[in-house]
């Protein structure tokens, strides 16, 4: 007992780098990080080593920054639920205090990371950690849409490499944007419907009808089906600079249409089981898609 007490007193390096990555979320980071600079590459007209660092640790603390916020806030709604009650905070291994000044030298490191690249870039960067924090976090346990205000600072981080690269804004990294905007839907939705219980304990309203019926179901088709048609729409060259090439779409389409299926399974099924499997495959997407994009501009 008395080695336990000791360890959390004086926690190891092993354990506080554990939860630094607990508390920033780090793989949810990473693969931010991993499509801003899928967009970065697609808006550069040359690969620079600077401004691809830059992005990737700006990128990361912007990240890490709206997740400690978001623990910071909900840690009493931590504590009910099964998947979060191990957190940092509401385990104890961490106090409000050092999570809030993580959180804010984050946003520090962030924001002038990303300045360095260009202004646009951190202020996208910084509107993206208010509306989380501010908006989405609170409207949690308050309404369903609040998924809605979440899938905007969500959606950012394909358009945040565009903007990176380029300090422009226009229909291309819009149309970056809108591709992860739609994709939010069914990756969150089939997610809400996996957890559904657990956050029913914690009073967040994640499920757009509030139940796993066949109207959740068919919204996450719907927003399936538009995801599909905004990451083709390149490929008939009405999306400036961003282009795609036939192959490439049709490569697109079908990993799409294959979330499409699973999506349609849910509807069937209304089970866990098959909620879990779009989810997966909505992970899959969400990696292949910026490669497939980036490597049929460099072929």
């Amino acid at each position: 007992m008395k080695t336990a007490v000791s360890e959390v007193k004086n926690p190891s390096w092993a354990l506080i780098f554990a939860d630094f990555k607990e508390i920033t979320k780090a793989r949810l980071s990473v693969s931010v990080v991993f499509s801003a600079i899928a967009g970065y590459f697609l808006g550069t007209p040359e690969i620079q080593l600077l401004p691809i660092l830059l992005l990737a640790f700006g990128g990361y603390c912007m990240v890490g920054a709206s997740n400690a916020y978001n623990q910071v806030i909900e840690k009493d709604l931590d504590v009910l639920m099964n998947r979060t009650k191990n957190r940092p905070i509401p385990a104890g291994r961490m106090s409000v205090n050092k999570a809030l000044v993580l959180a804010v030298l984050l946003t520090v490191f962030g924001v002038v990371s990303l300045y360095f690249l260009n202004p646009k870039t951190a202020m996208f960067g910084a509107i993206s950690i208010f509306l989380y924090t501010s908006v989405y976090t609170p409207l949690k346990t308050v309404t369903p849409l609040a998924v809605f205000v979440g899938a905007i600072p969500g959606a950012i981080p394909f358009m945040l490499g565009w903007v990176a690269a380029t300090n422009e804004f226009g229909i291309e990294p819009g149309t970056l944007f809108m591709i992860q905007f739609f994709w939010q839907f069914p990756h969150f939705w089939a997610l809400g419907w996996m957890l559904d219980e657990d956050y029913k304990r914690g009073g967040f309203k994640m499920l757009p009808t509030g139940k796993k019926d066949r109207s959740t179901a068919l919204q996450i088709i719907m927003y399936t089906f538009w995801m599909i048609v905004i990451s083709v729409i390149p490929v008939f060259g009405i999306t400036g600079s961003l282009q795609l090439s036939i192959p490439a779409a049709i490569i697109v389409f079908i990993m799409g249409f294959i979330m499409l299926l699973f999506a349609f399974k849910l509807y069937v099924n209304k089970d866990n089981q098959s909620a879990r499997k779009l989810m997966l495959v909505s992970v899959t997407y969400i990696s292949l898609m910026p490669i497939v994009y980036v490597v049929d501009k460099f072929l």
